[in-house]
């Protein structure tokens, strides 16, 4: 029995820093991508988008347009993935991967944005937006990795001021 508690508190003294040490480092990467996605946010907020599929406020002087597609693919770290299978035995809604979801919409529009811009253009209509599954979660393997995976198409041209 002494044995079996020794090997039980060697277990929790490893195990216990390394746990602490994920929760830490995976909510601060969040957090740091949420921080960046704002101010890349602020930055653009000048840019018209919709998901018309004609062309608000269109400059009829100008009329090139172009098709614009971004794709995103962000992981989960494996504390996430852990929590989520606890949840998903007891049941309930899983918010950690909602906010891979959030933060891969997000990026994938700000992507639809720089290649606007690039092109010299501001705004983009017609915006679809597409989420795939790449991580294996519908196959029946046992080391699945959560991602959202994200892809965005429109159509960018110029609005008149």
């Amino acid at each position: 029995m002494g044995n079996l508690l020794i090997v039980g508190l060697q277990l929790l003294m490893f195990a216990g820093p390394l746990f602490i040490f994920g929760v830490i480092i995976g909510r601060t990467v969040e957090k740091r991508h949420f921080r960046r996605i704002e101010e890349r946010e602020r930055e653009t907020s000048d840019v018209l988008i919709t998901q018309l599929k004609s062309f608000p406020m269109a400059d009829r002087a100008d009329p090139s347009a172009t098709v614009v597609m971004a794709e995103v693919v962000i992981g989960s770290d494996y504390l996430k993935s852990f929590f989520a299978k606890w949840r998903n035995i007891f049941g309930g809604e899983i918010k950690s991967f909602q906010t891979l979801q959030e933060r891969a919409k997000r990026e994938v529009i700000l992507r639809l944005v720089d290649q606007t811009l690039d092109h010299g253009l501001n705004a983009i209509c017609n915006v679809r937006i597409n989420a795939a599954d790449i991580g294996g979660n519908t196959m029946g393997g046992k080391n699945k990795i959560p991602m959202a995976a994200v892809i965005a198409t429109g159509t960018a041209y110029r609005a008149a001021r």
